[in-house]
C-alpha cells in the first residue's frame, strides 16, 4: 500500500478528514472530530497509528513483528502498523476496525447517521 493508497482509504469513510494538528508532516484521520488514525505519509517505512480493542492489539502485536504498541500513543489502545510488512487486505481491515471502534464510542445519533448503529 502507498501512502496515496492509505489516504484514500482513510478518506473513503464516512465523515472521515484529514488535519494536521502536529505539523504538516503528521497526517491524522478523524471522524467527527475523533482520530482514528495517524501517519506521516512521507516517512520510509510507511507507518500508521490505528486505534485497537485491547486484547486484540496483544494478540496482533504477538502474532505480527509488523504490529508494535502505539508509538508516542497510549500503548494500550493503539498499535504502530509496518504497511509493507503486512498484506495490503489485513492493513485495510485494521483502518476499518480503528474507525469502526472510533465510532462506536460516539454519541447514538452520529452513529446513526455514520449508518453504524
Amino acid at each position: 500500500m502507498t501512502p496515496q493508497e492509505l489516504r484514500a482509504f482513510c478518506l473513503e469513510f464516512g465523515a472521515s478528514k484529514e488535519e494536521f494538528p502536529f505539523g504538516p508532516e503528521a497526517s491524522v484521520f478523524k471522524v467527527l472530530g475523533k482520530m482514528f488514525a495517524l501517519s506521516a505519509l512521507d516517512a520510509r517505512p510507511l507507518t500508521v497509528n490505528l486505534k485497537c480493542d485491547p486484547d486484540e492489539a496483544l494478540r496482533l502485536r504477538e502474532e505480527h513483528e509488523a504490529i508494535v504498541p502505539g508509538w508516542h500513543m497510549n500503548k494500550r489502545h493503539w498499535n504502530t502498523v509496518t504497511v509493507a510488512d503486512l498484506p495490503d487486505g489485513m492493513v485495510r481491515e485494521l483502518i476499518e476496525d480503528s474507525y469502526d471502534l472510533v465510532v462506536a464510542g460516539l454519541p447514538k445519533a452520529e452513529r446513526l447517521r455514520l449508518d453504524r448503529p
